[in-house]
């Protein structure tokens, strides 16, 4: 949180969600990860070819961004690698568990008033909430 600005923050979150409303209404899908990289790991099918766009555009932005003189924040991970395969597990099984991921519920199931995404975002954000507050302050990890 060093880096926040409101400025920066409310034009992210207005290019997001209308990232969203646009890919809704031009592809008539939701642009929920999960859904999107799942149906790249089931059969070939047609909808292949804007699967592999889409999550291609998330890994080379921040490149292209970098490439045009973006400074990209330093990444640092506090975690061992076990912890972080655990994570992804979890992770993982969350998102299908809960049939969707954040940005498949929080950003477009709540824009579009779904109750299963209120529900699903709110249990996502009180275990994140809870995650914290055990690891970093209950264990001092």
């Amino acid at each position: 949180m060093n880096g926040f600005t409101p400025l920066g923050a409310s034009f992210g979150g207005v290019m997001i969600g209308a990232s969203a409303a646009l890919f809704l209404l031009l592809n008539g899908r939701i642009a929920g990860i999960s859904g999107i990289l799942g149906g790249l790991l089931a059969p070939p099918s047609r909808e292949t070819g804007w699967r592999v766009a889409f999550l291609a555009g998330l890994v080379l932005a921040p490149l292209v961004y970098a490439c045009l003189g973006g400074g990209l924040p330093p990444v640092t991970v506090d975690a061992s690698f076990p912890l972080l395969v655990l994570a992804g597990l979890l992770v993982g099984f969350g998102a299908r568990l809960g049939a969707g991921c954040t940005s498949g519920h929080g950003v477009c199931g709540i824009g579009r008033g779904s109750p299963r995404s209120l529900v699903a975002t709110g249990t996502f954000m009180a275990v994140a909430i809870l995650t914290v507050l055990v690891t970093r302050h209950l264990l001092g990890g």
